[in-house]
């Protein structure tokens, strides 16, 4: 599997998650949707670093948390 491939199915999952924050949120679960919100920003947070070109050519060079 390609880094594009891992890259496409993380944009799917969190657009999956955004819909899920939508109805916990229409729903009055306000818990669910701030835990489904940052599942979604953790995954849109991967989507950017595989999607870095500075990134490409040295995994050594990712940003420590």
């Amino acid at each position: 599997m390609s880094r594009e491939e891992v890259r496409a199915k993380l944009e799917s999952l969190a657009e999956d998650l955004a819909d899920l924050a939508l109805d916990a949120l229409r729903e009055s679960e306000g818990q669910s949707e701030r835990l489904y919100t940052r599942a979604r920003r953790s995954v849109e947070k991967a989507v950017h670093l595989l999607g870095d070109p500075s990134l490409q050519d040295d995994p050594q060079s990712l940003p420590q948390d």
